[in-house]
């Protein structure tokens, strides 16, 4: 695999066992049955955003690759391939921790040259995983942009954010601190068969209560929505009801995209459990990765007076989807928020 470009000159406090640069150590361990935590020294912490991407955000920060939430949707996995590891099992199972983040990011923050860019987390994998359990990356992470004066947003699905809610708070007396929780499907069922390693929706809508509860204003990322399956006007209504009881400040519904090999993983699984949409996919997507304008335009109907009667009005339209290339070395990104 390609780890070159994992090393640094240091161990930086790295755990045990990764003492000398460049060292890859392998760890599986009963309470995560079936995963590999691939433990490696970063280079850097900071992956900056080329302008064209348009994002309201220059840089980002990942404390893992690959996520053991296994949403088949999920649009980070061809990055795994950039690894030699593949983009469907592998992404779900083969995680690499980087145990050295916050002693690099720190560093990175220290620089003269640092001019307190809003930093984004959870743009390509979840920082709140369940790895996250075990590592604790987070606290370092948020007290580093904390005390360099640096604003920064944070998507999740995991509520193992619960657990940082007084660093959180914290924080954001002093930089502007932002949360989104990430929740599209509100039948549990489907979330089970669609996002096996995510908290349910319940659990999620406690999250948003609980962070609302500690003064913080909560934003929902309901992305994606997927056509023919989370799209119906009663799903929808339902799930924007759940989160508006919820405390939620606003919310951003984004149409699934299929870019690279997510197309494949997600349509195998589309193919075993509802066949009967395979056609009317190919007819929605063709051959690209995206939605057509006209199921753009559809959504958008169908949400915004969702978003009015539900007191999410007075931000920018809740259905529009932000278009961002694949970066394989700063990783591809969507917006935690969308301002």
């Amino acid at each position: 695999m390609r780890w070159a470009t994992q090393a640094v000159d240091a161990d930086d406090g790295a755990l045990p066992g990764l003492a000398r640069s460049g060292l890859v150590r392998r760890v599986q361990t009963p309470e995560f049955d079936g995963i590999t935590f691939h433990e490696v020294l970063c280079k850097s912490a900071l992956n900056k955003i080329p302008e064209a991407s348009r994002l309201p955000f220059g840089y980002t920060v990942n404390t893992f690759r690959g996520c053991s939430h296994a949403c088949r949707y999920c649009f980070a996995r061809p990055t795994h391939e950039y690894l030699d590891l593949d983009a469907g099992h592998d992404f779900d199972t083969q995680l690499v921790v980087k145990t050295n983040v916050a002693a690099v990011l720190r560093r990175e923050l220290a620089r003269k040259s640092w001019e307190r860019e809003h930093v984004a987390l959870g743009t390509n994998t979840d920082p709140y995983q369940r790895a996250e359990g075990r590592y604790r990356l987070m606290p370092g992470v948020i007290g580093a942009l904390a005390e360099s004066g640096t604003p920064f947003s944070i998507l999740t699905k995991g509520t193992l954010l619960r657990r940082d809610l007084p660093l959180l708070t914290l924080a954001s007396r002093q930089v502007d601190v932002r949360v989104s929780v990430s929740l599209a499907i509100g039948d549990h069922e489907l979330q089970q068969q669609i996002e096996p390693g995510t908290p349910s929706p319940k659990a999620r809508l406690d999250l948003i209560r609980a962070i609302t509860d500690a003064g913080l204003s909560c934003h929902v990322m309901v992305a994606p929505a997927i056509p023919y399956l989370t799209d119906s006007l009663q799903h929808l209504d339902g799930l924007f009801a759940d989160l508006a009881d919820a405390g939620a400040s606003g919310v951003t519904v984004i149409p699934m995209h299929l870019r690279g090999s997510t197309r494949g993983w997600f349509l195998s699984w589309l193919s075993s459990e509802h066949p009967a949409l395979l056609p009317r996919y190919r007819r929605l997507y063709g051959r690209g990765a995206y939605v057509s304008e006209e199921y753009t335009r559809w959504l958008g109907a169908r949400v915004d007076p969702l978003v009015e009667q539900y007191g999410f009005g007075g931000r920018r339209p809740a259905h529009r989807s932000v278009e961002v290339p694949a970066f394989p070395e700063s990783e591809s990104v969507v917006p935690p928020t969308l301002f």
